[in-house]
């Protein structure tokens, strides 16, 4: 046993049970320093960046301090985006499969705020969101949070860049102050440290190192003039061959236009920006989560709360307009002691942003040479396509239910099934392209937990 085991600390053994599950045994840096500290009940403002675990850093003490029986809101997340917010509630469902009868709601801006209502009248223990749509429930008198122990600011920074504040003091303002607080940030600007004496006790700091060094992501720089981007673009595909990557443009016109050119050219690729309804947003970031789709080009929405296992590279086809959101870009890649690729398209007049990434790295970008790099006309197909089923958590459908259906009556070997992802009315299910079109036939004529549903491929 060492001291980052997750064994060492006091913790139920049903939890650690859980955590053994989910293959959880070494705590990350960020876990280690803050879990200790969540666990004495203490205020905490903790710096580290995305993918370094900080949502058990923080989930685990909140789970432990719910009081199943009390059937009231006592804990609440604040996220920046949908997306964010998505992944947290997921995760802390996973970890508390060792509390039965826990439920975890999650309330996100551009979906239907009726379900979301039915939802809390039949009561919640955990409450993930977005300010803003947890602002219309505290309007509509619809959520309570008199109740709340734990309240959780989960990467604040970002919140506040996106002009939350007033929100977030707002909702504040509806919790009891006897209260544990702790805020989550990638970087600490004069904001948060404003924000953390205002509503903060004797906070403890704790901080993971948050440069990414060259060991993790080799970062390279390519000049190019704007009429040239989409062929540089198709360059560095056709050169580096990364089998997922997501492309960073500016504007969401950019990134419509980027997509469909990628598509046109044989790529398998994707949008996703925020004039996307939710339902093509989730599946955009289904396929591409599940291997279906290898190319996604995303505006900065997509920078925060993605949780993307093994991607190969980022590729900034517009520099973002600050060193920090080009951390947080580069940082979707080269996690969890993997290797990673950064590559950053830039024009005559950009030399000022790649000197401001520059300064905060401490260290040169290698400058790459577009006329040296070799060239494969041939796109990468993906491995997977995805089947959509017309079932999901409202109808009782699990993934092992659907995972049942296809290795059992469809007899489809195991391994050719790939990511499994539930929603409210809808499951989605990776499959290998050589097999799709049995497990189609198989899942339209057959049943799942017997009940027939309706299948369809993406």
């Amino acid at each position: 046993m060492t001291d980052t085991a997750f064994s060492a600390l006091p913790l139920p053994a049903t939890l650690l049970d859980t955590l053994q599950q989910l293959e959880y045994e070494q705590m990350t840096p960020i876990q280690a320093q803050a879990i200790p500290l969540a666990l004495e009940g203490r205020d905490l403002i903790a710096q580290a960046k995305t993918g370094s675990g900080k949502t058990a850093a923080f989930g685990i003490g909140l789970l432990l301090r719910i009081k199943p029986v009390m059937f009231r809101v006592q804990s609440l997340v604040l996220c920046p985006t949908r997306e964010l917010s998505t992944q947290v509630a997921k995760e802390l469902r996973r970890l508390a499969r060792f509390q039965p009868n826990l439920k975890i709601v999650t309330l996100c801006g551009g979906q239907p705020i009726g379900p979301q209502i039915g939802s809390l009248e039949h009561g919640a223990h955990v409450v993930v969101g977005t300010p803003g749509r947890i602002e219309d429930h505290l309007r509509k008198g619809t959520l309570h949070l008199d109740a709340v122990k734990t309240l959780v600011l989960d990467e604040a920074d970002r919140m506040l860049d996106m002009g939350f504040i007033d929100a977030i003091e707002g909702i504040i303002g509806h919790i009891p102050p006897a209260r544990q607080t702790l805020l989550f940030s990638a970087t600490y600007p004069d904001q948060i440290r404003d924000l953390s004496t205002r509503f903060q006790k004797d906070p403890m700091e704790v901080s993971v190192e948050t440069v990414h060094t060259h060991n993790q992501i080799e970062q390279l720089r390519y000049p190019v003039s704007n009429k040239e981007k989409s062929s540089a673009l198709l360059k560095l595909l056709g050169h580096h061959r990364p089998g997922s990557c997501l492309v960073f443009c500016n504007t969401k016109q950019q990134c419509a236009d980027v997509s469909e050119y990628l598509r046109q050219s044989g790529y398998s690729a994707s949008a996703l920006h925020g004039d996307m309804d939710q339902k093509d947003r989730d599946q955009a970031l289904i396929q591409f989560a599940n291997g279906s789709c290898l190319t996604l080009v995303a505006t900065d929405v997509a920078a925060r709360g993605l949780d993307i296992n093994n991607l190969a590279a980022v590729v900034n086809y517009d520099l973002p307009h600050n060193a920090e959101t080009y951390v947080h870009r580069i940082g979707r890649t080269g996690r969890a002691g993997k290797e990673g690729l950064a590559l950053s398209l830039y024009g005559d007049r950009e030399g000022h942003k790649i000197k401001a990434i520059e300064d905060y790295f401490k260290q040169h970008m290698t400058i790459g040479e577009l006329h040296t790099l070799n060239q494969n006309s041939v796109p990468l197909v993906p491995e997977m396509t995805t089947l959509c089923i017309a079932g999901g958590r409202k109808d009782k459908v699990r993934p092992g239910d659907i995972l049942g259906a296809l290795t059992g009556e469809a007899g489809i070997d195991g391994g050719e099934v790939g990511k499994i992802d539930i929603l409210d009315r809808v499951a989605f299910v990776a499959i290998r392209i050589q097999s799709a079109k049995t497990a189609l036939g198989r899942l339209i004529n057959g049943k799942i937990k017997g009940r027939k549903f309706k299948v369809r491929p993406l």
